[in-house]
């Protein structure tokens, strides 16, 4: 075990100390995948333990919040993925709460489980899951609740600067081998669900030149290696296939990309560290951790966060279909949210590029539109996202590994924007969002262009 993991567990034992005083706590957590894992781990581990709970799941935690929840005057409260960022709040309306959270915290309290203060990186090292995964150990045994917090920080995308889990991450990945295992494989998602044309058609990260998009021409892309694409009137899979087809049709598509001037990083990154649930059935969205965790992106993109906090609980039944109806629904909006991006187009300015949804995409999945369309777009730029909301504009950012090295941090340069000209935003180095007062989108824009210059290349 590494000092940073035993320093963390050991601010967890004093979390847990406090946690085990009450009979019933209010339990608040972020509405993606990273946060419904979060929430799901310190749930079960609070049951276990004999400890009654009260959910909340909110898209953003503010000041109001933070006032309502004291309000209510709770005896304490566990802040899972979020909370960090209101610290400030917290303390002011004198909030009894634990917080177990990896975004960068601004403000000081005792009960606070984060990376960040034991000089980890919440970024890449270890996710909001994780915590809420240290935390759930030093209440109970919990080793099985590890698959969950793999879940949960492969949909915060924790893996992207390695191409796989690295430190803290990797000691959960390693703590039950019986729930949680990964293996190289073909990083292109929907290897248990999709057809294996379809993982081609759809795949954003990488971007395949002539592939990505066309149905045709991935299909004939397969014939001509003489890969069947079906077999007995039904779409083979990946899992479906023998170990001689599987290398067959990576080999191909590797030599394709390469031929097809994809670059060397986006070519590296078509085999990768992919994660599987071992508890769960093969064919199923929660056998592989990506398409466990974009299923509960999907719930909470639209404001079902407790379903897919119903399926982490183990329900397979009326939750597991609700959800399965909501990644459908979520599917089709991206789709087109897409088609919306390509028609309008996006603005390019010196240091960034970024289109105005305005209502047309919801809020809820604009940051996931800016991420695929980057992905397919200039990545030598980073991408911003605008789309309304009821207070304001809401900002999703998302930028590439290559930029990050490069000194780009979204987080503080929205951060940065946002104490300028009003507004509230954070996140991590390579995504990053905010809420922008109405009439100060230019403004925005402009200035955070010019801080991304300085991060980028030193010129303003």
């Amino acid at each position: 075990m590494s000092e940073t993991m035993i320093q963390m567990a050991q601010r967890a034992s004093r979390c847990a100390e406090e946690i085990r005083k009450h009979k019933e706590v209010q339990l608040v957590s972020h509405i993606d995948a990273d946060g419904i894992s979060s929430a799901a781990i310190i749930a079960r581990a609070m049951e276990r333990a004999g400890i009654e709970y009260n959910m909340l799941f909110v898209k953003q935690l503010d000041e109001a919040i933070v006032r309502e929840l004291a309000d209510n005057n709770p005896e304490l409260v566990i802040f899972t993925d979020l909370g960090s960022g209101q610290i400030e709040h917290i303390n002011k309306y004198g909030l009894h709460a634990v917080i177990a959270d990896h975004h960068r915290p601004q403000g000081d309290m005792e009960l606070h489980l984060n990376p960040h203060l034991f000089g980890a990186n919440g970024s890449f090292e270890i996710s909001g899951s994780g915590a809420a995964f240290i935390l759930a150990g030093q209440l109970g045994g919990n080793r099985d609740l590890a698959d969950l917090a793999i879940v949960g920080c492969i949909g915060d995308m924790q893996y992207r600067k390695y191409g796989k889990l690295v430190s803290l991450n990797r000691e959960i990945l390693n703590a039950n081998p019986d729930v949680i295992t990964s293996k190289t494989d073909i990083s292109l998602f929907g290897k248990q669900t999709r057809p294996v044309y379809k993982m081609l058609q759809y795949s954003s990260d990488p971007y395949l030149p002539g592939l990505t998009g066309n149905e045709d021409a991935c299909i004939e892309f397969l014939k001509k290696i003489g890969f069947r694409c079906a077999e007995d009137e039904r779409w083979r899979r990946w899992i479906d296939l023998s170990d001689e087809e599987r290398i067959k049709v990576t080999s191909s598509l590797l030599q394709y990309s390469v031929q097809n001037g994809l670059s060397s990083y986006s070519v590296n990154r078509l085999v990768g560290e992919c994660y599987i649930l071992l508890r769960e059935k093969e064919g199923t969205e929660m056998r592989d951790a990506s398409e466990y965790a974009t299923l509960l992106n999907a719930t909470g993109r639209y404001m079902k966060a407790e379903i897919g906090m119903a399926v982490c609980m183990g329900d397979r039944g009326e939750a597991y279909e609700d959800s399965k109806k909501l990644l459908a629904e979520h599917r089709k909006n991206l789709v087109d949210g897409l088609n919306f991006v390509k028609e309008r187009g996006v603005t390019q300015l010196s240091h960034l590029q970024y289109f105005d949804a305005g209502s047309s995409i919801p809020e809820t999945i604009v940051g996931i539109v800016a991420g695929m369309s980057h992905a397919s777009g200039n990545r030598r730029l980073p991408i911003v996202a605008f789309a309304d909301k009821d207070d304001g504009y809401k900002v999703s950012a998302r930028g590439t590994q290559e930029l990050v090295n490069r000194g780009l941090n979204l987080s503080e340069a929205i951060s940065q924007v946002c104490q300028e000209i009003g507004g509230a935003g954070g996140g991590h180095d390579i995504a990053a969002g905010a809420t922008v007062p109405f009439g100060k989108k230019e403004e925005f824009i402009e200035r955070l262009n010019a801080i991304i210059a300085t991060q980028t290349s030193g010129r303003v």
